[in-house]
């Protein structure tokens, strides 16, 4: 055997290190219909602090659906799509509102989708409005993230975004390698992502982020480089790497032909590049935030940083976002096949204002599910958990909460020893595994949900 075959067949004894990426805890496929009677707004807001929210939009439309993608959002948006969509925004603002019990105060907010620049400069325009004047967030004085693709990154759209206040423009860009970007079904010319670059540069955003996939068919360290220093060229304040997944009902899917020696083999690949991708970041003076993050060491802190919220406190809008209170999680029905998502934003842009003031679909946070979450989040990013933090909310520490999931991370040499004794911290074999430490810590419950929805 190679050394790649011997490395390969080691690892498919041990840890799968890309099981999932968890960006939110409990995932939605663990959400389920929720009772009428539990699902008002009104009263799943009465008892929640709302003097630092967070605020989501979700715009559900992109130009193209890359291969990879299981997100929720349709290619295209035909006839008055999009404006039935932003009076649906504009009435579940209304109701939103209501059960608000009036203005609340916001800390941070972000526009994703889908892509929100799929939207013209007009709609941008209104959809800042149906923010500041429908819920009262101040644009100007908070951090806004803002996700745009190469095409959508126009100079008009870009001017209303950095006059009504973004932060932050964050751009798909994926590979820089034009045989790649294909290979991702990812239809762009660098050319054509360079003049993007461009026009954000010159709308004077302060900071700018670039995705980038590492673990495409045919990628090499070579190539993976070129797109890194192509990236680098352009000093973006932040730069996240992804691993590529492979998911159901995704373009991707329909031609994967995998087994487990060359899914195992695929995990040594992806390894390979994330830690070069990782060493190359952090030679150019960069900082390891989380295990896709990195900020430039020198970059203004006006972006609100990699999105960890350990305690809640969101209030969502649109047909994909999902909400949080302390007690529940909610959102509109989930889908990733495209027939299913039309249906389901179709009836989203009908509903009237006084159906928008109940939850829909959710799960239900225990006390010992708050726990868990508190951990996974804090646990995920490369500062970790500050223990007197966990005390002071839960009156426990996590060794007390969770002894046999730390103990088996001990065990695999995921957690730093050399931490402080009131700092909970993977070191850096555990944060390059953290796609297996997030679906380690879920609950059997919510393990159960997720296993038990079909995907549709």
């Amino acid at each position: 055997m190679t050394l790649t075959e011997t490395t390969a067949a080691a690892l498919g004894a041990a840890v799968r290190p890309y099981q999932q990426y968890v960006y939110a805890y409990p995932h939605k496929t663990a959400y389920r219909p929720l009772p009428r009677e539990r699902a008002a707004l009104r009263d799943l807001w009465a008892d929640e602090p709302k003097t630092a929210l967070s605020l989501y939009f979700h715009i559900p439309f992109c130009e193209v659906r890359c291969g990879f993608c299981n997100l929720f959002t349709r290619i295209g948006a035909p006839g008055e799509l999009t404006t039935a969509y932003l009076d649906a925004l504009q009435r579940q603002a209304t109701a939103t509102r209501e059960a608000l019990g009036g203005p609340a105060g916001f800390a941070n907010a972000a526009f994703g989708g889908g892509t929100p620049t799929f939207l013209t400069a007009a709609e941008l325009e209104r959809l800042c409005d149906l923010a500041e004047q429908g819920l009262g967030a101040d644009l100007a004085a908070i951090p806004l993230s803002v996700e745009a693709s190469p095409a959508t990154a126009t100079a008009d759209r870009l001017s209303v975004l950095a006059a009504r206040g973004t932060t932050r423009l964050s751009l798909g860009v994926q590979s820089f390698v034009d045989a790649e970007a294909r290979t991702a079904v990812r239809p762009q010319r660098r050319a054509d992502v360079e003049a993007a670059l461009t026009r954000i540069r010159e709308a004077a955003i302060p900071v700018l982020n670039i995705d980038l996939i590492y673990g495409i068919t045919g990628q090499t360290e070579r190539t993976w480089t070129q797109s890194l220093d192509a990236a680098l060229a352009w000093r973006p304040e932040e730069l996240y790497l992804y691993p590529l997944y492979v998911r159901p009902l995704t373009g991707l899917d329909r031609h994967r032909q995998g087994t487990p020696d060359a899914d195992a083999a695929w995990d040594v690949h992806r390894l390979r590049l994330y830690h070069h991708g990782r060493d190359h970041l952090l030679a150019h003076g960069y900082e390891q935030v989380s295990m896709r993050m990195f900020r430039r060491a020198d970059a203004p802190t006006t972006s609100g940083g990699d999105y960890a919220c350990q305690t809640d406190g969101m209030v969502g809008l649109g047909c994909g976002a999902r909400s949080y209170t302390s007690a529940l999680h909610y959102s509109f029905d989930y889908a990733v096949d495209m027939h299913r998502i039309r249906g389901i934003i179709d009836a989203y842009t009908t509903r009237s204002t006084a159906a928008f003031a109940h939850a829909d679909h959710g799960w239900e946070m225990t006390p010992q599910e708050s726990r868990r979450r508190h951990l996974l989040q804090s646990l995920l990013q490369s500062e970790g958990l500050y223990v007197p933090d966990y005390r002071s909310r839960f009156t426990t520490t996590p060794a007390d909460d969770f002894p046999a999931e730390l103990a088996r991370f001990h065990d695999r040499g995921w957690l730093d020893d050399t931490a402080a004794p009131d700092r909970l911290r993977l070191s850096p074999q555990g944060l390059a595994h953290s796609d297996a430490v997030g679906p380690e810590l879920f609950s059997p419950a919510v393990t159960a949900r997720m296993a038990a929805y079909e995907p549709k």
